[in-house]
């Protein structure tokens, strides 16, 4: 999807134009995939713009950068303050907002440590990820060829920019075949995640998603869509996932913060329960859309208000 340039972005401490956010040919991240990063959104609300869960997403920045031994030359408050700085300076209601940190210039070679550690923070508006029909019908699913990474090869609990090459790869794959979006199974053979997105399934009433061992990320709106379905009265759990459990299933929707919750009609060309969002997608959807824009007192403290 394209980008819509807005005035300001933040790098390293400053707000710079827009045009003049650049870096140096040679820096490190762009050779390497050596940074983090994460994707957040913000809503428009009665109160005015509120970003979601805006402090789970910097400790999981900070999280990754753990992961990875990448020194953040800012607190978590400083980054928390200047998200809203950004959103606020560019007087957005609603927008996805794209915090990296990233090896910079200076050092070039295979061992990072040396390098300097940049750190950005850009908002835009951005619709949906896939697009609006894809939330309100449903969307269409391939198995990749590709796997995920094992985790002793590249650890996919942390969100690292050079990982998602193997995301794109599957991404590309699903496209050229005509599909949607991919699935990507764990060198074990389990359901790991799609491209960008955790995956669900309903069975039985019973609403289940592949843990971390599986290679899918701890993602934030899967945590909040797993406590929105408790609160609906639904059982999630985490569990083990198998390609034919996908076929079978009643019902299925992949959710991120850039797609935010999308019913899955079709799996590698099987129907999935009657081919259109299912009753407990339609309503844990609705929920996930009222707590993020302010609807639901009980999910209030997931807001981050801007002003």
């Amino acid at each position: 999807m394209p980008i819509t340039e807005v005035e300001k972005i933040w790098m390293d401490g400053k707000l710079v134009d827009w045009k003049d956010a650049q870096i140096h040919v040679l820096t490190h991240g762009l050779h390497y995939g050596s940074g983090v990063f994460e994707g957040i959104r913000a809503y428009q609300t009665s109160g005015g713009p509120a970003i979601f869960r805006l402090e789970d997403h910097i400790e999981r920045l900070f999280n990754s950068a753990k992961v990875y031994m990448i020194d953040i030359p800012f607190t978590k408050r400083q980054l928390i303050d200047a998200t809203k700085e950004v959103v606020r300076v560019n007087k957005l209601d609603s927008c996805y907002i794209r915090p990296i940190v990233y090896l910079g210039y200076g050092e070039m070679g295979l061992n990072p440590l040396p390098c300097s550690v940049n750190v950005a923070i850009a908002a835009w508006p951005w619709g949906t990820y896939l697009g609006e029909e894809g939330l309100e019908k449903g969307v269409s699913v391939k198995i990749s060829s590709w796997q995920r990474h094992d985790p002793n090869a590249v650890p996919p609990a942390a969100k690292a920019t050079g990982m998602y090459l193997n995301s794109s790869m599957a991404k590309v794959e699903a496209l050229k075949a005509n599909y949607d979006e991919a699935i990507l199974l764990s060198p074990q053979g389990y359901v790991s995640e799609c491209t960008g997105e955790n995956v669900f399934i309903v069975h039985g009433g019973k609403i289940l998603t592949p843990p971390a061992t599986a290679g899918a990320l701890e993602g934030i709106t899967k945590d909040s869509v797993m406590t929105i379905a408790g609160d609906l009265g639904y059982q999630a759990s985490e569990a083990n996932i198998l390609r034919s459990d996908l076929y079978l299933a009643d019902e299925m929707f992949l959710t991120g913060t850039a797609a935010e919750v999308v019913p899955i009609r079709s799996v590698d060309d099987r129907v999935i329960g009657e081919g259109k969002p299912g009753p407990i997608t339609k309503a844990i959807q609705a929920n996930y859309f009222g707590a993020v824009r302010g609807e639901l007192s009980q999910y209030k403290e997931w807001l981050d208000f801007v002003n």
